[in-house]
């Protein structure tokens, strides 16, 4: 690895999820992806992953993911190879186990972008090479990374800072808890009866606040929520394999759109995001996506820079297989 990485980062084998990962790993990941963003816009960046090939298993289509780890690997030095699932027929054509060996030996690290989590866990508890959660149904700490990313960069900060979550207590919604604990990111999450955090989540959250100062607060209305804080954050209503519940899951999140009116109850110099696709005019308003306090199409770009610096983190290494 390059001798500007810090010594805790040698420590990192696979990025499955962030509750998986001590806050002085995210600590030094987002001071690193900072630090390279600036590299990269100054045309300093080394090849560190030339000869270098990633697997790309995706069950899931993407924009950002796929973009994000095709050219961070570009610019690397090194190669992608995109995996879809029809492809490769993840735990049906062929056992995750066998898929993880096979890869393994053929290339320096995995990434994949899937329904099950424990398809991550399976291809890093059988592979050799390092793995990377580009988004499960169960956690995406790829998206949690770049936004903890944006958040730095916005306010010089993290600890001490409110957000809140407003929408389905998803995979975004339980990687950002995490994250903001352990960052020291108070949190609270708005979502209706039916579709809120699971408590067995919260509850595991809570030694990491305690550590750092933060605080969790779960709530039904999302003008309590928003109430003072520095960020607001919003996802789709239906993700992924969800479609059977559009018109369901519209009815229950009717009241829970950002909007200026939502906007006006935080501080005035708070700031949205959303991960992204968007659903306009859904979750959250042309108005305020496009309105100055939207830090939404920078939390986007911050998704290659916190890739590249995880690949270069984690396939820098000598290969162990």
């Amino acid at each position: 690895m390059s001798s500007d990485i810090p010594p805790v980062l040698s420590t990192l084998r696979h990025f499955l999820a962030i509750q998986d990962t001590s806050p002085e790993v995210l600590t030094a990941l987002i001071e690193l992806s900072i630090r390279r963003k600036i590299q990269f816009r100054r045309g300093e960046l080394r090849p560190m992953l030339q000869g270098k090939t990633l697997a790309m298993i995706f069950q899931k289509s993407s924009l950002r993911t796929r973009l994000s780890f095709e050219t961070a690997m570009t610019q690397l030095g090194g190669h992608a190879i995109y995996l879809e699932d029809h492809q490769v027929g993840v735990a049906t054509r062929e056992d995750i186990r066998d898929m993880a060996r096979v890869t393994s030996s053929m290339c320096d690290g995995i990434c994949a972008r899937v329904f099950g989590h424990e398809i991550v866990e399976k291809l890093a508890a059988h592979g050799t090479v390092p793995v990377i959660n580009a988004l499960s149904d169960w956690a995406h700490p790829c998206q949690a990374l770049a936004d903890m990313m944006t958040l730095q960069e916005r306010f010089g900060r993290l600890a001490g800072l409110r957000l809140a979550y407003v929408g389905d207590a998803n995979n975004v919604a339980r990687s950002l808890l995490n994250a903001c604990t352990k960052l020291g990111v108070s949190v609270a999450l708005a979502s209706p009866a039916g579709y809120q955090i699971d408590k067995a989540q919260v509850d595991a959250a809570w030694p990491a606040a305690r550590e750092t100062g933060a605080s969790i607060t779960l709530t039904e209305e999302p003008a309590e929520a928003v109430a003072d804080v520095d960020a607001i954050y919003t996802d789709v209503w239906t993700s992924m394999g969800q479609e059977a519940e559009r018109e369901q899951r519209e009815r229950a999140f009717a009241g829970y759109q950002v909007n200026a009116a939502l906007l006006r109850r935080a501080k005035p110099t708070a700031v949205v995001m959303h991960c992204l696709p968007a659903h306009r005019n859904l979750e959250i308003t042309d108005e305020v996506l496009d309105g100055p306090a939207s830090i939404v199409f920078q939390q986007a770009e911050n998704r290659l820079h916190t890739t590249r610096a995880l690949l270069e983190v984690l396939l820098g290494k000598p290969n162990p297989g």
